[in-house]
């Protein structure tokens, strides 16, 4: 990404609700882009049509600010697509937001997210956006960051302990959330007195946490990449120390935090990916048996197929033993037989494996009918 992007997107307050600028009062549709943005989902059942008979209205889910989403119903007929700039109900006033999900792929996500609003109680789609409209969100949205600013100064001249996070106007400019963050509880009603003076419109606190925080105000990871919270991730689920010791990391605090002081959620969703490869190895408490005694697990490296052994009266030298080889000491434990020593199956550090060494050679196998080798 270019230095004149990067000032592109600092500028356009729209960026976080998925729009590359801000947006055209007569065709606003157009400035929305559908890409690697957080809340961009696949339609998968698009083209399927409905077979269970017409109804009065029909579902579709809408996307606002950050990671905020929610179902709404809509008169059945009316052909709305992805992208589309929609007015629809709020409390209270109206609210501008882009349709992200429709069709029959709703359903299923209503049920993934146990959606279970009584039909009378969903919020219904007005129509799509009118220039009126969008000039009026506009104005909304080009507040909010001034509104942050003014609010953190506020905060702490009332000498509040609470960190403002970010602001979100409502469309019609009626009403203002204002996103915190705070370790203890907070009492902000004179807070809600002065900003209700200050900007003239309803206010509403509301409290995330760390996890959140970081997702909205993103970054760049320890891994080099952008914050998986801030690009893809929306369900945040608890880490434990567990997820850590199952794919063979020293519990170093530093190493295992993220930005926002919590484990990375990066332990949680590749935890099932080790637990089925863990599938392949022997159990930890199995011993080597060898002549010069007998050795005991330390750590391994999973994907790299090594483990680390040392014997029982040597805890400190370590040898690397690949899967392969200690599957071959422990078939000959079991048939009452022991090697001399685990030195001679050992390897050092940036040897090839014997697992390595048959993928290179099934590599060669592959490719040594190339032109480029015949020649």
């Amino acid at each position: 990404m270019k230095d004149t992007d990067t000032k592109v997107i600092y500028k356009n307050p729209f960026f976080t609700r998925g729009f590359q600028k801000v947006p055209d009062t007569d065709q606003p549709a157009k400035d929305f882009k559908k890409s690697c943005c957080k809340l961009d989902e696949n339609d998968w059942l698009d083209g399927i049509e409905n077979n269970h008979g017409k109804k009065e209205e029909e579902y579709i889910e809408i996307r606002f600010k950050n990671s905020k989403k929610d179902f709404f119903k809509v008169a059945y007929g009316v052909n709305l697509k992805a992208g589309d700039v929609v007015a629809v109900e709020s409390n209270p006033g109206h609210d501008i937001g882009i349709v992200c999900l429709v069709g029959e792929a709703v359903k299923l996500q209503m049920k993934k997210k146990n959606f279970n609003t009584p039909h009378e109680e969903i919020k219904k789609v007005y129509r799509r956006a009118r220039p009126t409209d969008v000039e009026k969100w506009i104005e909304a949205v080009e507040k909010e960051e001034p509104a942050k600013f003014r609010t953190r100064k506020i905060a702490g001249d009332l000498n509040l302990d609470m960190k403002i996070n970010d602001v979100e106007y409502q469309a019609d400019g009626t009403k203002a959330i204002f996103y915190y963050t705070a370790d203890e509880r907070v009492d902000f009603r004179e807070l809600i007195k002065v900003l209700a003076e200050e900007f003239r419109v309803r206010i509403e606190m509301k409290q995330i946490g760390a996890r959140q925080e970081a997702a909205r105000l993103g970054g760049i990871g320890s891994c080099g990449r952008e914050l998986c919270c801030s690009t893809w991730l929306t369900n945040f689920k608890s880490v434990s120390t567990n997820n850590a010791r199952t794919q063979q990391l020293t519990l170093n605090p530093s190493k295992l935090a993220g930005q926002c002081g919590k484990l990375k959620c990066c332990l949680r969703f590749e935890n099932d990916a080790y637990l089925e490869e863990l599938e392949k190895y022997p159990p930890e408490t199995m011993l080597l048996e060898t002549k010069k005694g007998n050795a005991e697990f330390q750590k391994a490296d999973v994907y790299k197929k090594i483990l680390w052994y040392s014997y029982t009266n040597e805890s400190a030298s370590m040898m690397a033993i690949p899967l392969d080889k200690v599957w071959e000491v422990m078939d000959a434990n079991k048939r009452g037989k022991k090697p001399d020593k685990l030195e001679d199956f050992a390897i050092t550090m940036g040897q090839k494996t014997g697992l390595e060494k048959k993928k290179e050679m099934e590599q060669d196998d592959f490719y040594r009918f190339d032109e480029d080798n015949l020649k």
